[in-house]
């Protein structure tokens, strides 16, 4: 292999390890916000007021009876930290609405 095609593959493999960085980075910034919502909703009395300035959040990704739902049981001292700690490892007890697809 001469010196320009071992040039050419190093450059090929540091843009790939840049670009599985790059993903790898954005993924857990997004799984930390997410991570970071549940872990102050389940603050026993502080996680009452995040509760209530999340709840148009909630209503807007799970509908309107099943996000003044969730956000309520949320809101509850001790019970919304008992449902956050387990929906952190199971995923939501109620579930987001179903995505339709835009109109153009």
């Amino acid at each position: 292999m001469g010196y320009k095609a071992r040039e050419v593959s190093r450059i090929q493999s540091q843009h790939m390890a840049a670009k599985k960085s790059d993903v790898k980075r954005k993924l857990l910034h997004a799984g930390g916000w997410q991570v970071a919502k549940r872990l102050a909703k389940m603050v026993p009395f502080g996680g009452t007021a995040v509760a209530a300035v999340l709840v148009g959040s909630d209503i807007k990704k799970k509908g309107v009876f099943k996000g003044i739902a969730n956000s309520g049981i949320d809101a509850i001292p001790f019970v919304g930290l008992a449902k956050n700690a387990i929906e952190l490892f199971t995923g939501d007890f109620i579930s987001d609405k179903i995505q339709s697809e835009k109109k153009v």
